[in-house]
């Protein structure tokens, strides 16, 4: 079942970096007598829980771990994986009871020999340190027994997932099959249909064009935009630190005391207040990247509600180091339907496009049609190419799906393959044959793939039976974490 894990080694790594977490880090979890909390707050497995507190303290580990920053460890994405990791730890964890695992004293030894803390212990004539073990356990807030506890658990763990990565997965075959399929090559020849070709066949009259508008006025929808003023604040080349945070304390107290003006600021502060029209939700068209009304928190600002609606002050937003910005909706532009003398040369465009793709359409069925009664016909077709899955040339998607699933049995044959938008395309398929060289680079990288797509769902399978077993119940979601502490 999971013979690629024990080929691949990669990924049985990645699954145990990722779903076990070592109990002897020395910078990580100090034991696991967290596994019997009793809070109760975002999940229970087997009736225990995880509680919000616990992932908290587990993200601000593992981002000081990575060298993150605080704010990593409260953003919500990090905190939902850290909550996946203990919760797969979890899992493991119930598995490992549930099937009274045990560990030998001698492997334990081993195991713990290869540890390079346990190793540097070693004197040079070969005897064991325990005093400094002993301190380096209690540096770690661990005694004895919780060591051996855990990285008994550890091995266990090991145990469990290499029991899997035995199970032998019958792959080598299929992916010989699906190389095979992949490099079958067939000998094809296109004839086009295209939109653009019928387009001089078209001329909509007022009242299609009107019909249409009517029926798909969104597409005519002109978006919100916003005409707003916004302050900058900069920092002189020179200028002491200590001054310009003062300034900058300032600046933001009376943008926000003073939420209707930008006035009171640029007076106070001696800047000029600047302004932009036609900004939508997406920025300021023809602006730099570093531009304020460029920022994602300035735009995210201007269009809620206290600046929207209300016309208020956006809050001081620090865009780049030494750089502040605050700004004011003057003029909200809502949504609007564009009048149809507005649009008309886009609804005329709209219109012939779909009855031009209409007489390509039909023009390619009228063809299929007629080359089926007569398939040995090669009229009108361009020059023959011989593609595969492997070589597919000029076609992609449904045309190389299509192509290569007509039985071989039954050539030469013809098919249309319809291109939403471009028109239509009648392929004639005259032989079937294998390549003369097989590309052992492509079967070798094929064969990874498939076992490693096979790998994961082994895994996942696995995770999932002892996820039901273990009564897996989530009592509340995962939420952001609040600023100034653990969130809930």
């Amino acid at each position: 079942m999971f013979d690629t894990v024990r080929k691949h080694r990669k990924i049985l790594q990645f699954i145990l970096m990722l779903f076990i977490v070592p109990s002897f880090a020395l910078f990580g979890i100090s034991s696991y007598s967290s596994f019997m909390d009793k809070e109760t707050d975002i999940v229970k497995v087997n009736g225990k829980p995880i509680s919000a507190q616990e992932v908290d303290n587990a993200a601000k580990r593992q981002a000081e771990r990575v060298g993150g920053s605080a704010q990593i460890a409260q953003s919500l994405p990090f905190r939902q994986a850290i909550l996946n990791e203990l919760l797969q730890q979890r899992i493991l964890g119930f598995a490992v009871g549930d099937l009274r695992l045990q560990v030998g004293k001698q492997e334990l030894v081993s195991s713990l020999q290869k540890i390079p803390q346990i190793r540097a212990l070693y004197r040079q004539d070969g005897s064991f340190d325990d005093a400094r073990f002993k301190q380096l356990l209690a540096s770690n807030g661990m005694n004895e027994e919780q060591f051996y506890a855990g990285q008994s658990f550890d091995l266990k763990i090991q145990q469990l997932v290499n029991s899997v990565a035995r199970t032998e997965l019958a792959s080598p075959k299929l992916a010989e099959v699906i190389s095979s399929l992949y490099e079958t090559e067939r000998e094809v020849q296109a004839m086009q249909f295209n939109v653009q070709d019928y387009l001089g066949k078209v001329n909509p009259s007022p009242e299609e064009l009107e019909a249409f508008y009517q029926a798909n006025a969104k597409l005519f929808e002109r978006p919100e935009y916003i005409d707003v003023e916004y302050l900058v604040l900069k920092a002189e080349p020179k200028e002491e630190a200590k001054s310009f945070n003062e300034k900058a304390d300032q600046f933001a107290n009376i943008t926000y005391d003073q939420a209707d003006s930008l006035k009171p600021a640029a007076d106070k502060l001696k800047l000029s207040i600047q302004s932009q029209k036609g900004v939508t939700r997406a920025g300021a068209a023809g602006v730099s990247r570093d531009h304020p009304l460029a920022n994602a928190k300035v735009l995210q600002s201007l269009f809620g509600d206290e600046a929207l609606k209300n016309k208020r002050n956006t809050e001081a937003v620090q865009i780049s180091p030494g750089v502040f910005v605050s700004a004011r909706v003057v003029i909200l532009h809502p949504a609007q339907i564009l009048p149809l003398s507005e649009v008309s040369a886009e609804v005329n465009r709209q219109v012939s496009l779909r009855m031009a793709e209409k007489l390509a359409l039909a023009a390619a069925s009228e063809k299929l049609s007629s080359l089926e009664k007569d398939p040995k016909s090669s009229a009108g077709f361009a020059s023959s190419v011989w593609i595969s899955r492997n070589k597919p040339g000029s076609l992609v998607g449904q045309a190389i799906d299509d192509v290569m699933s007509v039985n071989p049995g039954a050539l030469p044959a013809v098919i249309s393959v319809s291109n939403p938008g471009v028109g239509a395309t009648i392929y004639r398929i005259d032989g079937v044959r294998q390549p003369a060289t097989i590309d052992a680079k492509a079967h070798k990288a094929q064969a990874q793939q498939i076992q490693a797509l096979a790998a994961q769902s082994e895994f996942a399978g696995f995770m999932a039976y002892w996820r039901n077993s273990a009564g897996v119940k989530v009592i509340n979601p995962l939420k952001q974490a609040n600023a100034g502490g653990a969130g809930g």
